[in-house]
């Protein structure tokens, strides 16, 4: 018989988490080049500020290797942003980037937020079906302003009040 493992712990990124946070985001998105042309916009992104700011949380198996991260904005009054969620394509279909963001979202409850939102690219048709069944609903369309010629799709979830 198979003994159950543990569910990973998230923690705050570390400045000396710095490249493991960039390896797992340049790995993670790598296989949405094809399909965009580019690399993500979380893959050029400068993350030493934001984990400057307690923004970027890592999920740690037993051994504190991290597995996966959630980059969150949490500075509006109402809501928190999920900006990225990234899983080491090793530990990609054991449903990692669900539970970060289940996590994420009741700390947000907690801290009496109301809603989640996120935004992802359009082309990233397997994303929004995702999110969708995690509770997301659209919002709304808009062109990328970062990337002339391609869409955002703004996604939001209501939370239950604390």
């Amino acid at each position: 018989m198979r003994e159950k493992s543990e569910p990973p712990a998230i923690r705050r990124a570390l400045a000396d988490d710095l490249e493991t946070v960039r390896g797992i985001t340049s790995r993670a998105y790598a296989a949405w080049v094809p399909v965009l042309g580019y690399p993500p916009l979380p893959v050029e992104e400068d993350y030493a500020p934001r984990i400057a700011r307690g923004e970027v949380h890592l999920a740690c198996d037993g051994e504190g290797v991290a597995l996966g991260l959630i980059v969150m904005e949490t500075d509006a009054p109402d809501f928190d942003l999920i900006y990225s969620v990234a899983v080491a394509p090793e530990h990609a279909g054991r449903g990692l980037g669900p539970l970060m963001m289940t996590e994420m979202e009741e700390r947000a409850r907690q801290a009496g937020k109301r809603e989640m939102r996120l935004y992802t690219n359009a082309l990233m048709e397997r994303n929004i079906a995702l999110y969708t069944r995690l509770g997301y609903v659209e919002t709304g369309r808009r062109p990328n302003a970062a990337r002339p010629g391609f869409f955002r799709v703004d996604m939001a979830k209501e939370l239950a009040p604390a």
